[in-house]
């Protein structure tokens, strides 16, 4: 595992707009920081180019902005590469003496599913050569991290050396100066940049950005701290019944996640898994969550968003799932039941409302409230006396008085949340055939704070005759029992 600097791309100045050129070895998977060095008599900050996200940007220094003196702005923008990028361009105003610069930095890594990031930037706004700012803000840190370090100053003869990194209980290895450039267009300035890499120590720390210059400069500094991303999404179909998909994201604690958000993607559209919404997992390695409610017979994804401990927000997709069955279901997610039943007949939906009509004049006058959710009679089939029971184990104890009624594949209008107010059961005398009228409502799912049951008591029944018999094949933690597929 270890994150390397490739190379720097030419610098890139003018008064109001640059494009800085990719250098060599900017390929699919590499991450690319834009660092830019800006001064303004407004101060304004670049514009961030297309495709591109603004990492950070700080201005500092002290003074009034001039020829070499006054506030300069050190910004970053970083890209994920695909390797088809077109150079970039970002620009400011038009304002007198206005300033900009920047250089494209290439990096690589061996290892993770992503990169991660995070900066922390500060100011030196005494004069002299000893340069020294302080981040003002803490970053995480642990061995095998890497860190970019910038520097903007107003002063373009004020030539770097010693560059350096420090923060408590850290240890960072040696630092190489990868750029220090002279920067002549309007009111002038310095862009340096320096990489090192975090041999050893751990904790949450702000850091402070030293060099010596040449000539006396105030100035900016600031480091992009980079991570091999660790946390990862998963998604795996249970083959018990009804289905339901075991969905986990892992790998957080090393990425410094503190909530997670979990979804289900079918297409464009977004649904919220249960009990997965903004959970705290503060301290936790991992978050899992079964979903019950997934449409069968098409293609599914699941999004974990992950948000760190410096509030920055990233996005983790899993591998593409299609849940099959071999017959409609009514299932009860949260307990963990189902039964396999035919759709017979939904002939239609009534909808009603709350209103009065008034003869005014010669004129009508409804008065009305919202309509209401549809009302329905509708007809399944079960073929089985087992069915037949798991149906009437639904019925009987459905959760807060919800069923989920779902196709074989899935079809609009027809998987929904049901509250069945009245059933009727027709059984046959000449085969275990049976028929049911639903008398039900439409309705919301339930509340997101019931998790979809992962397993039942009965799961647990049907494949271990004794307590002894659990605990030796789950020798670990109850996230062993809520992980296993019970239905293998």
């Amino acid at each position: 595992m270890a994150i390397s600097y490739i190379a720097a791309g030419a610098l890139s100045q003018a008064a109001t707009s640059i494009t800085p050129a990719f250098p060599a070895g900017a390929t699919s998977g590499r991450l690319a920081l834009l660092q830019v060095v800006s001064g303004h008599p407004d101060d304004s900050i670049p514009s961030t180019p297309s495709g591109w996200t603004l990492l950070e940007s700080f201005s500092g220094g002290g003074g009034t902005f001039g020829s070499g003196t006054g506030p300069r702005r050190l910004t970053w923008f970083v890209r994920i590469l695909t390797g088809t990028e077109a150079a970039p361009t970002t620009s400011l105003p038009t304002g007198t003496g206005s300033v900009i610069a920047g250089r494209i930095h290439v990096l690589s890594r061996s290892a993770g599913i992503s990169w991660r990031w995070a900066a922390s930037s500060g100011e030196d706004t005494t004069s002299g050569t000893a340069f020294s700012a302080a981040g003002a803000s803490a970053l995480t840190w642990a061995a095998g991290d890497f860190a970019v370090i910038g520097y903007a100053l107003p002063v373009s003869t004020a030539s770097l050396t010693a560059e350096a990194i420090t923060a408590t209980g850290i240890t960072y290895g040696t630092v190489t100066e990868q750029a220090d450039d002279q920067i002549t267009s309007g009111n002038a300035g310095r862009l340096a940049a320096a990489t090192a890499s975090v041999t050893a120590g751990s904790g949450t720390q702000a850091p402070t950005l030293a060099a010596t210059a040449a000539a006396a400069t105030t100035g900016v500094a600031g480091v992009i701290r980079l991570r091999e991303a660790s946390a990862d999404m998963e998604a795996s179909a249970q083959s018990v019944f009804p289905p339901r998909n075991l969905i986990s994201a892992t790998g957080l604690l090393a990425d410094d996640i503190v909530t997670v958000s979990l979804y289900r993607q079918v297409g464009s559209t977004l649904t919220a898994v249960r009990a997965a919404t903004s959970v705290d997992v503060t301290g936790q390695d991992a978050l899992l969550r079964v979903d019950a409610e997934q449409p069968f017979g098409v293609a599914h994804e699941y999004l974990a968003v992950l948000t760190d401990v410096n509030g920055l927000t990233w996005q983790v997709y899993s591998s593409t799932l299609t849940s099959t069955v071999t017959s409609d279901v009514i299932s009860d997610a949260v307990r963990g039941i189902g039964a396999a039943v035919t759709i017979v007949s939904w002939p239609d939906k009534k909808r009603s409302r709350d209103s009065s009509v008034f003869n005014v004049g010669g004129r009508i006058v409804a008065v009305s409230r919202p309509r209401s959710p549809a009302q329905a009679t509708v007809t399944v089939r079960t073929e089985t006396d087992a069915a037949g029971d798991a149906l009437q184990t639904v019925l009987d104890g459905a959760t807060e008085g919800v069923i989920l009624i779902r196709k074989q594949v899935t079809l609009e209008g027809i998987d929904n949340h049901l509250a069945a107010v009245s059933d009727s059961e027709d059984r046959t005398w000449y085969n275990d055939v049976r028929h049911w009228q639903l008398e039900a409502y439409e309705t919301e799912p339930w509340p997101d704070a019931m998790e979809a049951a992962g397993y039942t008591l009965q799961d647990i029944a049907d494949n271990y005759t004794s307590l002894q018999d659990l605990a030796d094949d789950f020798p670990g933690t109850l996230l062993d029992i809520a992980m296993f597929d019970f239905g293998g």
